[in-house]
């Protein structure tokens, strides 16, 4: 899976091409509405009444002057399925941003340190058939990953950023959460050093009527578990209907090494791959 990955990100990297971004200010982004509703009416073959919502802002503010090149990125997802049988549920929720200010050695060679930060908004749960369980709140979990490195831009929609120096934090604002996310018992925060591959692409091809984003973070801790790769892939491709009518398909692949699973009986299990992903059409607004 490890080699897989690296390759995956090596190809992103040198499949697309685009030249260079002109010196200052630049951004770039998609925000929408995604809704979408089934209903069901004397219908034999049964089915579930359903409500979906989603709301969206996936966006870059870049600033390129001289050798010094500033990237921020925005990533905030937040959405909700309605059943009569269930109420209200939490679907998809995501809040990632990332800065990184980087000094020019070569052409496409940055000097750069990276702040990153993951977390989500609301509560999350884990249902039963008469039951459930808070596993997730506001800023529970949370990642902030600080970092050195060196970052590699061959364009002004690739980069690749390495640093073999990074602390990264996990962090949860209760100590009942504290095991599930592989922190010490009693303790709101574990600090880790590792080191960290970050690959971004932001792309916009047939006339700028597709929108492609991609994030992949790729961490190992200097610990015992050296070698075992957490994980976090976000993807946002947006294709514009008409001026203000998207559809859309956003993905988040992860892996944390830190998490592990237990079956219905409690027995402990390793780490596993987490994915959801959306598919919509409504509202949106390019930028």
């Amino acid at each position: 899976m490890k080699k897989t990955l690296f390759l995956l990100a090596a190809l992103i990297t040198s499949s697309l091409y685009a030249q260079e971004a002109e010196e200052g200010w630049s951004h770039n982004g998609l925000a929408g509405f995604n809704m979408s509703q089934t209903s069901f009416t004397n219908w034999s073959e049964g089915g579930q009444n359903v409500v979906s919502d989603n709301v969206y802002l996936n966006g870059s503010l870049n600033y390129k002057k001289d050798k010094l090149s500033w990237t921020n990125d925005l990533n905030a997802t937040y959405g909700q399925n309605f059943t009569e049988e269930n109420g209200w549920r939490k679907g998809m929720d995501n809040l990632n941003f990332a800065s990184k200010l980087g000094h020019q050695i070569t052409e496409k060679l940055y000097y750069a340190a990276l702040l990153d930060f993951k977390s989500q908004f609301a509560d999350g749960y884990k249902y039963t058939d008469d039951s459930k369980e808070l596993i997730s709140k506001l800023l529970t979990p949370s990642y902030l990953n600080l970092s050195v490195g060196l970052d590699y831009k061959p364009n002004s929609h690739i980069a690749v950023y390495y640093s073999p120096v990074a602390g990264k934090l996990t962090m949860v604002t209760d100590t009942a959460f504290s095991v599930k996310y592989g922190i010490d018992p009693g303790k709101k925060v574990k600090p880790q050093l590792g080191s960290i591959l970050k690959v971004n692409v932001d792309y916009k091809f047939f006339e700028d009527k597709v929108t492609f984003k991609s994030v992949l973070d790729l961490f190992t801790a200097y610990d015992d578990s050296f070698g075992n790769i957490d994980v976090n892939w976000d993807v946002l491709i947006g294709y514009n209907l008409t001026k203000l009518l998207t559809l859309t398909f956003q993905s988040t692949l992860k892996y944390d090494d830190d998490i592990k699973t237990v079956d219905s009986d409690g027995n402990p299990h390793g780490a596993k791959v987490q994915f959801k992903e959306m598919v919509g059409v409504g509202l949106s607004y390019k930028f």
